[in-house]
């Protein structure tokens, strides 16, 4: 059975356990959750710049995870942060719960939604639903709550999410959800109890991609631009992040 590493970004301990349990909660008897954060960067990614600094420890984590014989990785951030350069340092396939979301609700609804943490959220989420194939198909909507905020308990996070979710199908003439933020890991269920419709957690639907990859022997293709990167010297801080050589090199 897989192996699969679920990543959170960002340096919440406490966040990357919400979403560890959430992965093993869908995962399939025998499957093994490694549930990491880096040791360094934000300790929450809310837009482009939290975004750039996340990546140098979350590469250092996908680069551990590819040591360990993983079988697959999960990017378990809704901003999909580096997917590409995550592609291009493993071979083992990687997976953004974004990606995993949106293509999913896909394939049970006509019209679909996603709501999410900030505003400033939103553009990327767009972004992201025009490179899935999808952006005719989805609407964005933001709670406006902080990511951390989400991890505060009794607050009123449930209830604002629960809200808009009613916008959404109300509105936007949404069929199903897709919750916007991996820190939303643990509410799929019951916000789905409450809204009527389906409501899809990238970091569950991650993990089922992931096994079927996995299940199928299918690997991260090297023939393009998922190539590993030429080996090079970095420079300054960034220094042992040079890519080491290829197989055969030199």
């Amino acid at each position: 059975m897989p192996r699969l590493l679920v990543l959170n970004p960002n340096t919440t301990a406490s966040m990357t356990r919400t979403i560890g349990a959430a992965a093993r909660a869908v995962a399939a008897q025998g499957t093994e959750i490694l549930d990491r954060n880096p040791a360094m960067g934000p300790a929450s990614v809310e837009g482009w710049y939290d975004e750039a600094l996340c990546l140098p420890g979350m590469l250092q984590e996908i680069a551990r995870g590819e040591a360990e014989g993983v079988d697959g990785h999960l990017i378990a951030c809704f901003d999909d942060p580096g997917l590409d350069a995550a592609r291009c340092r493993a071979t083992a396939p990687v997976v953004g719960c974004a990606e995993a979301g949106l293509h999913m609700a896909s394939l049970i609804a006509g019209r679909f939604a996603v709501v999410t943490t900030l505003s400033r959220s939103v553009a990327t989420i767009e972004h992201l639903a025009h490179r899935y194939g999808v952006a005719g198909r989805c609407a964005v909507r933001a709670t406006d709550i902080p990511v951390l905020d989400l991890e505060i308990p009794g607050s009123a996070a449930e209830d604002r999410i629960a809200g808009e979710i009613d916008r959404a199908i109300a509105d936007d003439r949404a069929e199903a959800i897709v919750l916007g933020c991996a820190g939303m890991a643990d509410l799929a269920g019951r916000l789905s109890a409450r809204a009527g419709v389906p409501v899809i957690d990238g970091v569950a639907a991650g993990v089922k991609l992931l096994e079927g990859l996995a299940g199928l022997g299918l690997r991260t293709s090297k023939a393009g631009p998922y190539a590993p990167p030429r080996p090079k010297q970095y420079a300054g801080a960034l220094a042992a992040f040079a890519p080491p050589a290829a197989p055969g090199d030199g």
